[in-house]
């Protein structure tokens, strides 16, 4: 069957079967490496007696949301008859049949082949495993029904995956795909009287709410912990329908039946209910979600401590404000060269902030030499007096606009020089650049509709086209921006 587990073999099971997982269980042979012969045989209903001539018998429920079942061997070897077999959708017991296990070592050429048969049939409720028929010269497995419990109330709240966000989600599991099944029941019996928990189960970040309706019946319901436990709590439920648990007696004893469970959950909820109707108040999975819970806790303060040391880096400082942190433009840029400057830039009124972006362009303009070219000139006044400014300097960046500078043979060509704290930019030696090329960035800055945005970049360009005098700029711009 399809689907990863994560229970592993050596918890519930016999000499022949040992239950590990929803989708799956693992069968024993007596070869350890080789060939045997097997079959499926896929039934209208339960069969009647048990069939003679078989020395081990042993049966699982099984979920099948595909209709589809397979046999693969110990090393992922496959038979095309026992791959994909059409079984009914849903719940399905399956029965063990094997006979003639020997192991290589003693087996001979006259030994008879060993053999294994599978019968399949629809169920809508699921029961235990059970051995049908022990072989006698089968091993006795100790059973582990505190750690199947653990492990069933884990697989149903799941942690999220640590796939990272930029990779594209994995693709749905068709074999997984329980859309338009039934509800089914999760059935238990015992002879002696049992007591159903009644109150709150703990799981982690979520609860399991279980409140009595009358004297046998009780209401399943998934819900938020009071008190979630992990860093990032579980927003999602396992199941937003609550279900209905049913106590009751008899001349054979009690049985419980957990009705309207989904179909995926069955196996596990059967695990959970044979550990509380037995050890009842113990909740063998609390503490190892506990430490789960005290891992991501660690994990998520080493990972605070780190963001917030490359932040400081970053940004020259505690981070600023959410706002700034989303912006694409400069404000890294100003951060390191001027950090209060940032959070002053910030702390401005809107209207406040479009102004220090047009004093901030004029002066870039003035320090370059590009105040009196007529086009540059006009786009500047066309900005400082709240008018839009050419499509050459909006589209595209400002890409035509900026194109026009450079081929302008009234545009004057200075340099200043790039000095750069080499620790937080990577100059990769340039040690000069283009005065004009250096101020243009601030005039198109004020083509942002975000005044915040415009006045961040419009400041770090008109500082850095000052050169050496950019500490006597920032001064300014300090006074300027009280």
């Amino acid at each position: 069957m399809p689907g990863a587990s994560g229970m592993g073999i050596y918890t519930l099971g016999d000499g022949l079967l040992h239950v590990v997982g929803p989708y799956q269980f693992t069968g024993f042979c007596g070869i350890h490496t080789g060939w045997i012969e097997a079959r499926v045989r896929v039934l209208p209903g339960p069969p009647g007696a048990v069939e003679v001539g078989w020395d081990a018998i042993s049966e699982a429920t099984l979920f099948s949301p595909s209709g589809r079942m397979s046999v693969v061997g110990l090393m992922g070897g496959i038979a095309e008859a026992l791959t994909d077999v059409v079984v009914p959708r849903g719940l399905i017991r399956v029965r063990v049949h094997a006979r003639d296990r020997l192991h290589e070592t003693v087996r001979t050429d006259d030994d008879p082949p060993e053999q294994h048969e599978l019968h399949v049939w629809a169920v809508s409720e699921e029961t235990p495993w059970r051995t049908v028929l022990a072989d006698p010269g089968g091993r006795d497995w100790e059973q582990k029904p505190a750690k199947a419990a653990e492990w069933g109330m884990l697989s149903l709240v799941p942690r999220p995956s640590g796939r990272p966000a930029i990779l594209p989600p994995l693709s749905p599991d068709p074999y997984e795909d329980d859309a338009g099944l039934s509800r089914v029941a999760v059935v238990r019996h015992r002879l002696a009287p049992v007591e159903v928990p009644v109150g709150v189960l703990s799981a982690g970040d979520l609860a399991v709410r279980l409140e009595r309706v009358d004297g046998e019946t009780l209401r399943w319901s998934w819900a938020a912990a009071d008190e979630p436990i992990f860093p990032d709590p579980l927003a999602t439920l396992p199941d937003n329908e609550s279900s209905t648990v049913r106590l009751t007696s008899g001349l054979d004893g009690f049985t419980l039946r957990h009705e309207g469970v989904l179909g995926r959950h069955a196996f596990a909820l059967g695990l959970i209910w044979d550990h509380l109707l037995d050890a009842a108040g113990s909740y063998s999975w609390v503490e190892t979600l506990r430490g789960q819970a005290a891992e991501a806790t660690a994990l998520a303060e080493k990972y605070r401590r780190l963001q917030a040391e490359r932040d400081a880096e970053r940004w020259g400082g505690a981070p600023p404000s959410d706002r700034v942190r989303e912006l694409f433009g400069q404000a890294q840029s100003l951060a390191r060269i001027d950090r209060r400057l940032l959070d002053r830039i910030d702390a401005l009124p809107a209207a406040r902030q479009r102004e220090a972006a047009c004093w901030a362009a004029r002066r870039a303009m003035r320090v370059a030499g590009l105040e009196q070219i007529g086009w540059i000139a006009d786009a500047l006044a066309d900005a400082e007096a709240d008018r839009p400014l050419p499509r050459s300097f909006t589209e595209q960046s400002g890409s035509a606009a900026f194109q026009r500078l450079l081929s302008d043979p009234e545009v004057p060509h200075t340099t200043v020089a790039l000095r750069l704290d080499p620790r937080v930019f990577r100059t990769l030696e340039v040690t000069e650049m283009l005065q004009q090329a250096a101020a243009f960035p601030a005039l198109i800055a004020l083509a942002n509709d975000d005044p915040l945005a415009a006045a961040i970049d419009a400041v770090y360009n008109a500082a850095i086209a000052h050169g050496d005098d950019r500490h006597r700029f920032l001064t300014d711009a300090h006074i300027a921006l009280r």
